[in-house]
Order: structure tokens, then C-alpha cells, then sequence
């Protein structure tokens, strides 16, 4: 499993759906999850950039999980905007450790993007959630979440890899591609021999 990071904005979804084309591996997004379920009070609270329940989230991304693969099925799910919090993260590796035996999480991969980038990324998006004050508020729950869980996945040996997440999506995603090579999550690809 590979766990994306980086605030809304940073290209976690780009990323992650351009990994799981590449490789075969399911995709699946926290936020994607929520706005299919069209329930007008989630997708209020979504628009305000504060956190739906642990319990919800995690019945809601066990069923995705399950569904998408049992244990070989898929060779591997990316996982992006879950988990928001340790209580996330300790559910998510125990529903693992129960169904396949390990914790299943390969990598994190964190994308670091400048404020002013995120903001001028987010302006382009034109989702309601995106106005300035609403940007500001999910920038600051992302703040306030993002080290304790990378200090969780960090004390289970966890490979956390910072990526430079300003650039092209080209560019950025041979970053990506380039730490999951050198952690042999994937082969080194006939020709990239450098």
C-alpha cells in the first residue's frame, strides 16, 4: 500500500491515479469516497474542510479496501486523504494486520508544496470548499495532523519519503517513481538504468 500526503492541492490525486495506471494498482480517495455518496450534509461538511468521523471514514475506506483487493489480488492500493489521523492510521494498520497478517502500508509519500502555490493551484480548482478562508483553515488542519501521523508510520519502520511537489506532473511523478525504485517497491524499468 502506498499512503499519499501533501495538503489540498499538492497533486495527490494526479499522482496517485497516474501511479496506479502505470502499475495496475487500485486508487482510492478519501474525498472521491465521500462526494459519490451525494449525501447533502457530508458534502456540506466537506466543503468546510473539517474532518467526517474516524468511524465513518474507516467503514467507508475498509469496504473500498476490501473490495478492491483481498490479499494478492491487486498488487497494490493507493491510498489519498486517508488517514487524516493516528486513530486512522492505528485502525488502518490493524484492519491490515487482521485480513492480511502484515500492516500492508509499503511507503507515505509526502508532497511538499509552497502556501502560495497550494492557494494558486486551488483558485484554478473552482470547487465551493476552495474559497481563500476555507483554503486556510484546510491548510492548518493539515498542518496539525501531517507530523503525528508520519511520526506513527515512522515508528513502525515505515519509509516516508518527502517529494518536491512543484514542477510538472512529469517531473513530479519521476520523483515518486524514482523513491519507489530505490525502496524496491517496483523494479527498475527496462531502460531507466541510468
Amino acid at each position: 500500500m502506498v499512503i499519499f500526503f501533501g495538503p489540498a492541492g499538492a497533486g495527490k490525486s494526479m499522482q496517485g491515479q497516474m501511479l496506479a495506471a502505470r502499475h495496475g494498482w487500485r486508487w482510492i480517495s478519501s474525498g472521491q469516497v465521500f462526494r459519490e455518496m451525494a449525501n447533502p450534509e457530508i458534502l456540506a461538511q466537506l466543503r468546510t474542510g473539517e474532518l467526517m468521523s474516524d468511524d465513518m471514514t474507516n467503514e467507508l475506506i475498509f469496504k473500498k479496501l476490501d473490495k478492491s483487493h483481498t490479499c494478492g489480488y491487486i498488487d497494490r492500493v493507493i491510498l489519498d486523504g486517508y488517514p487524516r489521523t493516528v486513530a486512522q492510521a492505528k485502525a488502518l494498520t490493524d484492519h491490515e494486520m487482521e485480513r492480511c497478517g502484515k500492516n500492508g502500508v509499503d511507503i507515505c509519500i509526502v508532497l511538499e508544496v509552497p502556501r502560495d502555490e497550494i492557494l494558486k493551484r486551488l483558485s484554478k480548482r473552482g470547487r465551493d470548499e476552495d474559497e481563500p478562508e476555507k483554503i486556510e483553515r484546510r491548510l492548518q488542519i493539515h498542518r496539525g495532523e501531517i507530523y503525528p501521523l508520519l511520526n506513527f508510520f515512522n515508528d513502525l519502520n515505515i519509509p516516508i519519503a518527502h517529494i518536491d511537489g512543484v514542477g510538472t506532473v512529469g517531473e513530479i511523478h519521476d520523483k515518486i517513481e524514482a523513491e519507489l525504485v530505490s525502496y524496491g517497491i517496483v523494479p527498475t524499468l527496462a531502460g531507466d538504468e541510468k
